[in-house]
């Protein structure tokens, strides 16, 4: 079980980070912003999931052996259903409106919220040492 655990938050830290930093970044080199931005708009459900998923999947494997890991793992999925289920809608709402303010504010709330998830996964996963 340790190493499914092990596995399963890796590829939570991992995931988060390369769609983060790498596949973000990389469409708004690839694509012009419009672009960009449309596709990360269709793409962030699925990261939501992703993200959910793998982290409540994780705490569940880390529950028996390390409750301080398991709870970090299981804020990170309960702290992701508002992102996608209210957060997530808010921003495409203030876009979708022009309201540049707005959707600053939420965006820089949802980037805050995923470091918070990367570094409570790096946490997690440093704690299999």
């Amino acid at each position: 079980m340790t190493v499914l655990a092990l596995l399963v938050t890796a590829l939570l830290f991992g995931g988060m980070v390369l769609y983060s930093f790498g596949f973000a970044a990389f469409l708004f080199n690839a694509l012009q912003p419009d672009e960009a931005g449309r596709l990360l708009r269709r793409a962030c459900p699925h990261f939501y999931l992703f993200v959910l998923g793998a982290s409540a999947l994780a705490a569940a494997l880390r529950f028996p052996g390390d409750l301080i890991g398991a709870a970090l793992l299981a804020a990170v999925a309960v702290t992701v259903i508002p992102a996608r289920q209210v957060l997530m809608p808010a921003i495409n709402a203030a876009s979708d409106a022009g309201d540049k303010r707005r959707f600053g504010l939420l965006y820089g709330g949802s980037v805050m919220l995923t470091l918070t998830h990367i570094a409570l996964s790096a946490w997690a996963l440093a704690r299999f040492i």
